[in-house]
């Protein structure tokens, strides 16, 4: 089974929760045990599985992304003036693949999924959950 979710985003460099959307496409799907894949289609944007308890965590991640691959210094920044969002997104990586274990995300008490937006404000945002299992 496969959906898309739609996120809007509201500031340049965000983490935003999606887990309880995923969590909404397995139940959908009916799958109890297997796997869901998602993914975010775009260049400047990437997945990350992330602690949930304290947004501090969510802020560090931001903030040690934007020390390491600073604003305004590549060779694509000449185009469109993004090229530290690609190179974040790039970095983090597309897509996180989660196990599900008796029709629930298989994740942690501290874990939740994240959007890592790295070139906002988006209007849109589109998530591929792809789940494979067997229900």
């Amino acid at each position: 089974m496969r959906e898309v979710i739609r996120i809007a985003t509201g500031r340049r460099e965000q983490l935003v929760d999606v887990t309880a959307e995923v969590a909404g496409v397995v139940r959908r799907s009916g799958v109890r045990d297997g796997l869901v894949s998602v993914y975010v289609q775009g260049a400047t944007a990437a997945m990350m599985i992330q602690e949930n308890w304290d947004e501090s965590v969510q802020t560090d991640v931001v903030d040690l992304l934007r020390r390491m691959i600073p604003r305004g210094v590549w060779l694509h920044d000449a185009q469109d003036g993004n090229g530290d969002a690609h190179l974040k997104a790039g970095l983090v990586g597309p897509s996180e693949t989660i196990p599900l274990i008796d029709g629930d995300l298989g994740l942690s008490r501290w874990q939740n999924i994240f959007l890592c937006e790295f070139d906002g404000p988006r209007a849109e945002r589109r998530l591929v959950c792809t789940v494979i299992g067997d229900r």
